[in-house]
């Protein structure tokens, strides 16, 4: 497979980790390490963009993160809120359809108010899918598609012998989205933290230090070339893709 011939990913999910180190190695508070990362999310949006990226998902919030100090919490939600106030006019405007999942009950109503009107603005966009995880954890998203499907199942609609994978699939958060070809986590941790669990079955991973903020265009293209250069065999052999490659 030559180098123009490798596919790119069309999906990629992020973990975006490292703000509050990266303000304290700037002897600045944690919340400045916070606005930094916004701005990192403005570079990699538009690099998305260019490279014609379908979907990006951002952990940006997980449903742990409640239990940091209450007033670190309370500038994270104010800081979420400005964000979407501020960038849903822009997003619009090139195209990009923005997407939040999670559980949004736990969010105040000025903020779900905001979170509706900025999906409904841009619901029929046509290009970028900016997916943004918010109050969300994997386990949670299992869950509620767990109990959508037996509800169904108790309500006698549904045979709980016909209940597949597929069906889970099509009952989580991320139900319209293809699933991740390419995970990456900044600030140098090698885990998932509960981001995305039953998506990313099959999904490769890149792990980086470069900590959120300094997270850049040429950062995501060395992430980017790690996947190309990956034989995603699916359960298959390098034999059986050659074949169907040379087919």
């Amino acid at each position: 497979m030559t180098e123009e011939s490798r596919p790119v990913p069309q999906h990629i999910a992020i973990i975006m980790d490292g703000n509050g180190r990266w303000a304290k190695q700037q002897n600045m508070p944690r919340f400045m390490g916070h606005r930094a990362g916004v701005k990192a999310v403005e570079a990699i949006v538009k690099h998305c963009i260019e490279l014609d990226i379908k979907v990006l998902s951002l952990f940006a919030f997980s449903s742990e993160n409640w239990r940091r100090p209450s007033k670190e919490v309370s500038l994270l939600m104010e800081l979420f809120n400005l964000a979407l106030k501020q960038q849903v006019k822009r997003l619009h405007k090139n195209n990009i359809r923005l997407r939040i999942i999670g559980d949004l009950t736990k969010f105040s109503p000025s903020l779900q108010k905001q979170i509706q009107q900025s999906q409904s603005l841009t619901e029929n966009n046509t290009g970028l899918t900016l997916n943004i995880a918010a109050n969300y954890g994997g386990r949670w998203d299992v869950v509620q598609a767990v109990q959508a499907i037996a509800k169904k199942v108790k309500a006698g609609d549904l045979d709980a012998d016909a209940i597949s994978e597929q069906m889970i699939s099509d009952s989580l958060a991320t139900a319209i989205l293809p699933e991740p070809d390419l995970f990456i986590r900044t600030g140098g941790e090698q885990r998932v933290s509960n981001f995305l669990l039953w998506q990313m079955a099959y999904t490769e991973f890149f792990f980086t230090n470069t900590l959120w903020p300094d997270f850049d265009a040429m950062a995501l293209d060395e992430a980017i070339a790690s996947f190309t250069h990956r034989e995603r065999r699916f359960g298959q052999t390098s034999e059986q893709l050659q074949e169907q490659s040379d087919a």
